[in-house]
């Protein structure tokens, strides 16, 4: 995979959009002291995810947008676009199946920075392992900077070995596992709060049992309660239904004697005016 155009608009000194063709056999740029030679290598570290400002001569990331001149106003906005010849399938097992690879990156002002890598929005720890994957990168030994050979040779050994690692290309590999052990960290800390929540639940679980047998207990004393209150009720109602029926008898027997009672003070009375009748009648006779 091999770097093959390079556009920039409003970075830095590129005010305007400019195109830079990588032709097989390209070895250097000549120019004037100012002419942005320098810029066109910031510009390239740039786009592959540089988070230093001051490794790109900034005080703020802003910076790399023109600021404008006496002449010419400043932008709000920079883009450098970065395209790829992928024709030999050399790239990351990402970009297997594509010709060309674009990424691009651009900034507003006080608003950030956006990556795409063909048209797709991604994030800066994507590109950032694109390259690493290509054995590449914006702080690759391969990007020499003013300055940087001899901060090579008086390199402390871990700089050193960074620097071979990310000609070997495993510079990536540390990413990928610095990655994967903070996963496995964010994995392990789930797990722990999975089982805190686990076991809360067991304790609610707990909880709910003892309400539920609880619950099944009251519905059988208010079962039974219920039952015992009906038949209390029934036998209520039968002992009233019995004395009901007491009393009626003895009502009836009370009503029979009254009607015997009756019938023979209508009888004695029927006597006596018989007798008042025939009384006068009986005098006359007696008389004669």
């Amino acid at each position: 995979m091999k770097f093959s155009r390079l556009r920039l608009s409003g970075f830095k000194s590129f005010v305007e959009p400019t195109e830079l063709h990588i032709e097989p056999g390209l070895t250097g740029v000549v120019g004037p002291n100012g002419c942005g030679k320098s810029n066109l290598l910031e510009a390239l570290r740039w786009v592959m995810g540089e988070s230093s400002y001051k490794s790109m001569r900034a005080s703020g990331m802003d910076d790399v947008i023109f600021s404008g001149t006496s002449t010419r106003p400043a932008r709000n906005m920079a883009e450098v676009v970065v395209t790829m010849d992928n024709t030999d399938r050399s790239g990351p097992p990402s970009t297997a199946e594509s010709d060309a690879v674009e990424i691009s990156r651009r900034i507003e002002r006080e608003a950030g920075s956006a990556y795409r890598v063909n048209g797709k929005d991604v994030r800066a720890r994507d590109v950032q392992l694109l390259f690493a994957d290509a054995s590449t990168g914006a702080r690759s030994p391969s990007l020499v900077r003013q300055g940087q050979i001899g901060e090579i040779i008086n390199a402390k050994p871990q700089s050193r070995r960074r620097i071979l690692e990310e000609a070997a290309g495993i510079t990536g590999l540390h990413t990928r596992r610095h990655e994967a052990e903070l996963k496995l960290n964010a994995a392990e800390t789930n797990l722990t709060r999975l089982e805190d929540v686990v076991g809360q639940l067991d304790s609610q679980l707990q909880s709910l049992k003892r309400q539920a047998r609880q619950a099944v207990r009251y519905k059988q004393l208010s079962a039974d309660i219920r039952r015992f209150e009906a038949a209390g009720l029934y036998i209520a109602w039968k002992d009233a239904v019995e004395g009901l029926n007491g009393e009626k008898a003895q009502f009836d027997e009370v009503t029979r004697l009254l009607a015997g009672f009756t019938r023979a003070v209508s009888e004695k009375t029927r006597l006596h005016d018989e007798i008042n009748e025939r009384l006068p009648q009986l005098r006359d006779q007696d008389a004669a």
